[in-house]
């Protein structure tokens, strides 16, 4: 049998991998590449397995870089089933409607601009007429309801009877709906067939609630053949899931080929321990300015950690008692999804709250934002608050209505608790707000340029590396050195280039066969 590598090869995002047998392909992950648009787009759209190849694909969990283009599969002709733990199954649910939600969102206003743009030039009469803001805001009204939401169908109809590009979604709701028809809940440490002569092994990674690393294993005694894949390796120590996996049972501890994850292959993370305290103390100074913590949240995993934190330490009494807003309606769903799941809780999670009858995930001072109405009230609300939003790397959602609103105020402070991917908002507000911190915040403040207006970043830049949901490189070395697992080869994805070769090195130097392989290339697994 034989591992291609589809996705996620000398870059984070996009996992797409596949095992090969005499009688079967396994999809390992099938995920949706996040960065540029056009290059987004470009590589969503080209599946580089035929769907109906596919027997059966294994989900190592629910992020949508690992998830986001399953639904693509059954419009396809995929007729196999989805294995996944509980956890991850229940927030796919959430997930990937609210993936399928933004793409139908882009493609709408996309064809907007193009049907707007059209409008304008043939009422100018002149292809390099330029109209007013004014003549341009009025066009742009025709193409909207009287509830100024896009009339799609008349945009469409302007596209198609001009013979214009119309841009279509990745997919529909309807089809992220009919795709998790064809998942398959199974426990931790419960073998499954998933192929003929072919199980998986589900065990937990501690990256978000239900993340698995995957054992396929093949065959018995001296013909017996194991894969595992790590998916997404968690940190050690963090609240309310239990840390990664190191102890296996016998029969998968020797592993012919461990595809393991490198996203932090070069780096070390604040320790644990120092997460709380950090934001306390990052809280307690915005507080003392009279400003508002905006914290671009991922709705899975981080925005639950920082609850969890915050109701710790109101509990404790250690901050100030201003409101706390969750403002995505994702996060709040998948707030939901933790709650229905206490199967999965470490023990001082059970023992802080579930013991003394307290939900972790609910405090007085938590407030969850349902409308829109009230996000734009949250907006201009000049009163000292805390609001975790969405999208994490601050590439779309409300997060953006809070920035423009908030970020030109030095009262205020942007904390930044996770990954920001290169190319994003996100990354661009980390660097350029640590290099104006850096120089003594003399001079004019640097320049952010989104909603095609341009905002001063006054307040203060804040990172906090220990949120992170990724091991840093110590972490991600324990599963091969500190398990009890007997590892052939391993090779490194899902990490930018830099980040892989740095970590195949370190791994190289204590011992271990790697490599770092390239987009479509194969290992035989004899």
């Amino acid at each position: 049998m034989h591992v291609t590598f589809h996705g996620a090869t000398r870059e984070v995002t996009g996992s797409f991998h596949t095992l090969t047998t005499d009688n079967d392909k396994i999809l390992l992950d099938c995920g949706m590449f996040q960065g540029r648009r056009k290059e987004s787009d470009e590589k969503n759209r080209v599946l580089e397995v035929d769907p109906q190849a596919i027997t059966n694909v294994v989900l190592s969990h629910a992020h949508i870089d690992h998830s986001g283009r399953l639904p693509m599969l059954t419009g396809r002709g995929f007729k196999g089933r989805v294995f996944c733990t509980r956890a991850t199954a229940d927030a796919c649910a959430y997930l990937l409607r609210d993936s399928a939600k933004i793409q139908e969102g882009d493609a709408a206003y996309l064809n907007y601009k193009t049907a707007r743009n059209f409008l304008a030039k043939v009422r100018a009469g002149n292809v390099e007429a330029r109209l007013s803001k004014a003549e341009m805001h009025e066009i742009g009204l025709t193409l909207k309801t009287e509830n100024q939401y896009l009339n799609v169908p008349l945009i469409e109809k302007i596209l198609r009877t001009n013979h214009l590009e119309i841009i279509e979604p990745l997919y529909s709701i309807q089809a992220a709906e009919e795709v998790l028809e064809y998942f398959e809940g199974v426990p931790y440490r419960h073998p499954v067939v998933v192929g003929r002569d072919l199980t998986c092994t589900l065990y937990d990674a501690g990256h978000i609630l239900g993340s698995a690393i995957v054992v396929l294993q093949r065959g018995t005694g001296a013909q017996r053949r194991t894969l595992m894949f790590s998916g997404d390796l968690g940190r050690f120590g963090k609240p309310i899931i239990e840390d990664p996996t190191l102890q296996f049972a016998e029969e998968h501890r020797d592993i012919d080929l461990l595809i393991m994850e490198s996203t932090y292959g070069d780096r070390l993370h604040d320790p644990v321990v120092d997460m709380k305290p950090a934001l306390r103390r990052i809280v307690q100074e915005t507080y003392a300015r009279g400003g508002s913590v905006l914290v671009p949240a991922f709705a899975f995993g981080r925005t639950q950690e920082l609850i969890y934190f915050l109701h710790e330490l109101y509990m404790e009494g250690q901050l100030p008692k201003i409101p706390v807003y969750i403002d995505s309606p994702l996060a709040t769903d998948i707030t939901h999804v933790f709650g229905e799941h206490p199967e999965t809780y470490d023990s001082d999670t059970h023992r802080t709250f579930l013991q003394n009858g307290r939900n972790p995930f609910s405090f007085e001072d938590l407030k969850f934002i349902h409308t829109v109405e009230d996000s734009m009230a949250l907006n201009r609300d000049e009163r000292p608050h805390i609001v975790l939003s969405g999208s994490g790397m601050c590439e779309g959602g409300r997060i953006l209505h809070h920035l423009r609103h908030k970020i030109h105020d030095e009262r205020n402070t942007v904390l930044i608790v996770g990954y920001m991917g290169q190319n994003t908002l996100g990354r661009r507000i980390q660097e350029l707000g640590q290099a104006y911190e850096q120089g003594g915040r003399k001079g004019p403040a640097p320049i952010l340029t989104f909603y095609n207006k341009e905002y001063p970043l006054r307040a203060r830049v804040q990172t906090v590396g220990g949120f992170s949901a990724h091991g840093d490189r110590d972490e991600m070395t324990r599963l091969v050195r500190d398990s009890n697992l007997r590892i052939k080869k391993i090779a490194l994805v899902h990490g930018e280039e830099e980040q892989s070769l740095a970590f195949a090195t370190y791994l190289r130097e204590q011992g271990f066969d790697v490599t770092v392989p390239c987009h479509g290339q194969s290992i035989s697994i004899n």
